[in-house]
Formats: C-alpha cells, sequence, structure tokens
C-alpha cells in the first residue's frame, strides 16, 4: 500500500551544478504487533498496521513517498526554456515487527517469516514503481520545449508533473491490485519453497 505527496521547488534562472538521474531514497520504520498464532497475528495487522489516508483503512505495511522536482530554467533566443530538471523520490517504508516469536509454534514462526517478507517485498516494490515514474518525470521536463515566457514554461511543467503522477498513482494502485488477486497462492507457493529449504538443509528454522 503507497501514498504519496509531492513538492516541486522551482529555481528560476540560479546557476546549480549539472543534476544526476532520478534518485530513490529510503528509509524504514516499524510497528509491533503481538499474538502467538496466525489468527491473531492477522488481527494485531489488521488494528496496528498503519492507516492510509485516502481510505482510513489499516495494512500490513506502507511507503509513503515524496516527490521532489528541481527545475532550472534559462533563455534560449528569447524563449523561456528548461535548462535542466531533477527529481528524486525519498520513501518511507513502514513495516511489522512481531514480538511474541520465542512463544510461537515452529509453524507460525514459518508462516510469519513468510508473510513478513513478502510484506517487505511488496512495499520495496512500490518505491521502485516511484522512482520509474521520477525518471520517466525528469525526462518529461526536460523535453518541453522553450516557452514565450518563463510563467508559461512554468505552467508547463506544473502540467507535465501532474500527468506523470496521475500515471504513477493508476500504477501504484494497479500492483495493489494484482497482488491482492494473487495474495494466496503467491503466500502458498513462498511456504512450500521455505519449506522445501528447511527439509533439505539450506534455511534455519
Amino acid at each position: 500500500m503507497s501514498t504519496r505527496t509531492l513538492l516541486t521547488a522551482a529555481l528560476s534562472l540560479l546557476a546549480l551544478a549539472p543534476a544526476a538521474a532520478a534518485g530513490l531514497t529510503k528509509s524504514y520504520s516499524y510497528f509491533t504487533i503481538g499474538g502467538v498464532t496466525v489468527e491473531e497475528i492477522e488481527r494485531e495487522l489488521a488494528t496496528r498496521g498503519p492507516q492510509v489516508r485516502s481510505t482510513g483503512n489499516r495494512h500490513p505495511g506502507a511507503t509513503r513517498m515524496e516527490f521532489k522536482s528541481r527545475v532550472r530554467y534559462g533563455m534560449k533566443k528569447d524563449r523561456c526554456a528548461v535548462v535542466d530538471a531533477r527529481v528524486t523520490v525519498e520513501a518511507r517504508i513502514i513495516l511489522p515487527r512481531w514480538s511474541k516469536r520465542s512463544k510461537a509454534d515452529d509453524d507460525v514462526r514459518l508462516i510469519w517469516d513468510t508473510l513478513s517478507a513478502d510484506i517487505k517485498r511488496h512495499e520495496e516494490s512500490h518505491a521502485v514503481i516511484a522512482k520509474n515514474h521520477a525518471r520517466e518525470l525528469e525526462m518529461a521536463l526536460k523535453a518541453i520545449p522553450p516557452q514565450r515566457d518563463c510563467a508559461a514554461a512554468e505552467a508547463k511543467v506544473a502540467s507535465v508533473t501532474d500527468q506523470v503522477l496521475a500515471r504513477h498513482d493508476e500504477e501504484q494502485q494497479r500492483f495493489d491490485r494484482i497482488e491482492g488477486i494473487n495474495f494466496e497462492s503467491r503466500l502458498l507457493r513462498l511456504l512450500r519453497y521455505r519449506m522445501e529449504r528447511i527439509e533439505a538443509g539450506t534455511l534455519a528454522q
């Protein structure tokens, strides 16, 4: 599950160093859950998980993203052009931490290890999607043709930004839908894989 905010800083006619490609920084925070059975863990995730503002629902994990754009403008043949643009994403990934592992049965530990790994993979995938769209936005901003003045150029930057971030939101939602549909089959497949590795002695229980 993902949420995002946008901060755009238009730095007009300022001398900036050449920008690097779109970047991603990730940070992690955790919330603690209890429970010693699968049912108890499910209830803990449902009541203690991060709340998504847009729906009010709680989820086993969340990724909150902030897009930051820096745009430099300059005059080219009496027209205002985007001279440089840099887009970065700051992703804060929120994951569960289980406090009752030592009191749970081995089969519950196995299910938790499989589930928590899948939650982490899911949330980090949201960050990758955001980074891909940050790169797309950066390229789109650099491709904006010169405008009649810098007010028009800034308006065009805002319009392009809105379009790319709308596509970003749609892709994040599509990813969540697909992951939700495939959740049970994916978790069963991952459980079988972990059990095979444990039986083969390549994974500690």
